[in-house]
């Protein structure tokens, strides 16, 4: 299904080495770029899903944690640099990829860090398989935007459908991604100090918004067709079947809806948990307060 051709790519991002990992899915190529930093033991990097999703979200991060680990960061296929074809985007894509991408760059079980959506496809394949050596999940998330506004199904697929389709879908992604709504966004439930959302960060972005292609990956999740779990037990359930270690980052401002999952997550026996300063985007936010957060775990040998 999958290739583990690495070639070193232009050298941009936030410091790293960038390589680009050429993986098939259903007889397509899909060119999904990564970017390494530091040395010393693994530490995989997983940005959160979003319109605006990149691995430069995690880069600060990345910057404290290099002089540790060797730390992998990745766009997601669909968003940051990373191929963005009009794929039907649904969890079977990010499964398969998580699980391939994890066999073909690692040899050993790895840490991970990962961030709101991506925690469900990095328990799906720790419960799997011994993927992971141990897990930070920030801010995490299972339900996407729409159906947690309480969309139905049919409503969030007309949607999704309405954004894939050519000249519409193209309009309706342009007003639904204009810098005015995108600082609203982040005023709203990503950043809380809004001295940080300056029209410099807001532009860089929309431009990340406006890539060919950008409109299908996006739109899958807005809508949920990411939901890799469709109800808290099922979620709640994979971390109950968890055999690594596991440590949750909550931001204080997390939208009531997305805090009370997170409660329910680390209410569980054996989850370690923080609450520190910040909302959904706590990560690219606070860098430096995730780091004091999790440094302990991290550097803990127990398992």
């Amino acid at each position: 299904m999958s290739t583990n051709v690495l070639s070193t790519f232009a050298a941009i991002g936030f410091g790293g080495v960038v390589q680009e990992y050429l993986w098939n899915w259903e007889n397509q190529q899909l060119r999904v770029v990564y970017e390494t930093l530091g040395k010393g033991s693994p530490l995989l990097l997983l940005p959160a899903f979003s319109s605006v999703s990149t691995r430069l979200e995690m880069g600060e991060l990345a910057k404290l944690l290099a002089p540790h680990f060797q730390v992998v960061a990745i766009d997601w296929p669909g968003f940051g640099e990373s191929s963005r074809p009009s794929l039907n985007y649904r969890p079977e894509i990010y499964q398969h990829f998580l699980e391939d991408f994890v066999k073909a760059v690692f040899n050993t079980p790895v840490t991970v860090v990962a961030a709101g959506h991506a925690a469900s496809y990095v328990l799906q394949l720790a419960v799997k398989q011994a993927a992971f050596s141990r897990i930070v999940l920030l801010a995490p998330t299972w339900r996407g935007p729409l159906p947690t506004m309480g969309a139905s199904q049919q409503i969030a697929g007309f949607v999704r459908e309405l954004v894939r389709s050519p000249i519409l879908g193209q309009a309706l992604y342009k007003l639904n991604t204009a810098p005015s709504l995108l600082s609203f966004m982040y005023r709203r439930h990503v950043f809380t100090d809004a001295a940080k959302i300056t029209t410099s960060f807001i532009e860089k972005k929309w431009q990340t918004t406006q890539q060919p292609g950008a409109r299908f990956a996006s739109a899958a999740f807005v809508t949920g067709n990411l939901d890799a779990v469709h109800a808290q037990s099922d979620f709640l359930g994979l971390v109950q079947s968890l055999t690594v270690p596991l440590m949750v980052v909550i931001g204080e401002s997390s939208p009531p809806k997305s805090r009370e999952e997170m409660n329910a997550l680390v209410a569980l026996p054996g989850v370690r948990s923080v609450v520190i300063p910040g909302s959904l985007g706590l990560h690219e936010e606070y860098p430096a307060v995730v780091l004091e957060a999790i440094q302990d775990f991290l550097f803990s040998s127990e398992n």
